[in-house]
């Protein structure tokens, strides 16, 4: 098997991570670290920090080569971080000393890493952006569609009251959709610029640090942070936590498609589903296991990511490389989920049919709760429970529906609206027209 699954030529289908893979690359961050050198010359030539024309050049050459990322695969193993190779290797294909020398002018590895770092997860936030909108697309149809299907909704896996197809589907859209409404302010606090020298100081960046930090942001499109944030995570634990919840809001999903597909249940079907090798009469639930599995590996690397932001002094290489360990898997477990899960719901129909045997099924019994509060308008509450218990004994003893009992021991009560699944769907229908409100609302904001 391959060191990661998202870009194994076996799996890479199977957990596919669409262009957020390319992010990820060693030829993106190269690229990307390149960048935050060109608009760290361009800002300090701005603020005559450097010659103008000294900047100029480094501006134009970081548009201009294109540095092989094995070549910095040793320097990276000697220093512990790639940047010194970078800058050495940089430096020789500008081939121009004078101006050459200015290359990383008052910053440190951490500055120019990190603020490439966020210049990358800007795109991913981008990018399963673009793939959670259609997953509530898809979502919000199949909800306003079916807000009045009728089928049970199932509490430690048993029978419990009516609720309808749409509402569930409102249930897996709802925390999708809070999601991508976190994702201006997280952008906006999070998605910052680090430029604070060696030790977080900006000693070496002179009287105008702030000026040029300012006007490097600006041009790479990130947030000015009011401290240095070489040793406070804060900002990469929010991202990744935004991430896992993504996982886990997907994950969640793909735990009730399983059980809906389930043999003797068969309420959904999938749109596409997966062979076995050996069993004809087999479609298992791939998608949705791959959801499951994914949000499972994202909560177990977050708790590994928050043992990384535990820095000693000003900089803490143990803990740095841990966050680059895992880092990564997280971003290409959201994108994989994001995508995986595009695909799926696009392709999700109800079996309203199968929906209807499973709330027959139990003798009348998933009406129960509404039975009881019936009698309750009769009795007292404690006393009418207690009457239904016994009803439901009855029934289950004698094989006799409930609502043949109901009608014998108490022919004051509307047996046909008590035992009716859509009379008793209480604010399901609503809540899944809601949800597609609120989606429709978000696409055409």
């Amino acid at each position: 098997m391959a060191g990661s699954v998202f870009d194994s030529q076996i799996y890479g289908d199977l957990f596919t991570s669409g262009d957020v893979g390319r992010l990820f690359t060693d030829t993106a961050e190269a690229r990307a670290m390149l960048l935050v050198e060109g608009a760290l010359a361009r800002a300090q030539g701005t603020a005559g920090v450097i010659p103008q024309d000294s900047a100029a050049a480094i501006g134009r050459a970081v548009m201009e080569v294109a540095l092989d990322p094995g070549t910095l695969r040793k320097p990276t193993g000697q220093n512990g971080v790639p940047v010194p190779g970078l800058i050495a290797a940089f430096r020789a294909e500008m081939n121009a000393p004078e101006h050459a020398q200015y290359v990383h002018w008052g910053a440190t590895s951490q500055d120019i890493m990190d603020s490439a770092l966020m210049l990358r997860l800007r795109q991913a936030l981008a990018l399963i952006e673009d793939d959670l909108k259609l997953v509530l697309d898809a979502l919000a149809k199949l909800a306003q569609t079916h807000a009045s299907l009728p089928m049970a909704a199932r509490t430690y896996g048993q029978h419990a009251t009516p609720t309808s197809f749409g509402a569930v589907v409102a249930t897996w859209g709802a925390p999708l959709l809070a999601l991508v409404g976190e994702l201006p302010p997280l952008r906006r606090d999070c998605l910052l610029i680090s430029l604070s020298g060696a030790a977080g100081t900006s000693g070496a960046l002179g009287p105008k640090a702030g000026e040029v930090r300012a006007e490097m942001a600006k041009a790479l499109g990130l947030t000015v942070p009011e401290a240095s944030w070489h040793t406070d995570r804060t900002s990469v634990l929010r991202l990744m936590d935004w991430m896992v919840r993504v996982n886990l809001a997907l994950g969640k999903l793909g735990e009730d498609c399983i059980a809906l597909v389930q043999t003797g249940i068969g309420e959904i079907s999938l749109g596409g589903a997966g062979a076995s090798s050996t069993m004809p009469q087999k479609q298992n639930p791939v998608a949705p296991s791959a959801l499951v599995a994914l949000a499972r590996q994202g909560t177990g690397l977050l708790s590994i990511l928050h043992g990384s932001a535990l820095h000693q002094h000003q900089r803490d290489g143990a803990a740095w490389f841990s966050e680059w360990l895992c880092l990564p898997q997280i971003v290409l477990g959201a994108a994989s989920a994001a995508r995986t899960a595009r695909d799926l719901c696009a392709g999700i129909t109800p079996n309203a049919a199968a929906m209807n045997t499973a709330l027959g099924a139990g003798l009348d019994m998933i009406h129960a709760e509404t039975l009881s509060f019936a009698l309750a308008a009769e009795m007292p509450r404690p006393e009418a429970q207690a009457v239904v218990k016994t009803l439901c004994r009855e029934a289950g003893a004698s094989d006799t529906a409930l609502r043949r009992l109901v009608a014998r021991d108490f022919p004051q009560l509307d047996v046909q609206t008590l035992f009716d699944s859509v009379a008793q769907l209480g604010a399901a229908p609503t809540e899944a027209l809601r949800f597609s409100t609120k989606v429709a609302e978000l696409t055409a904001s």
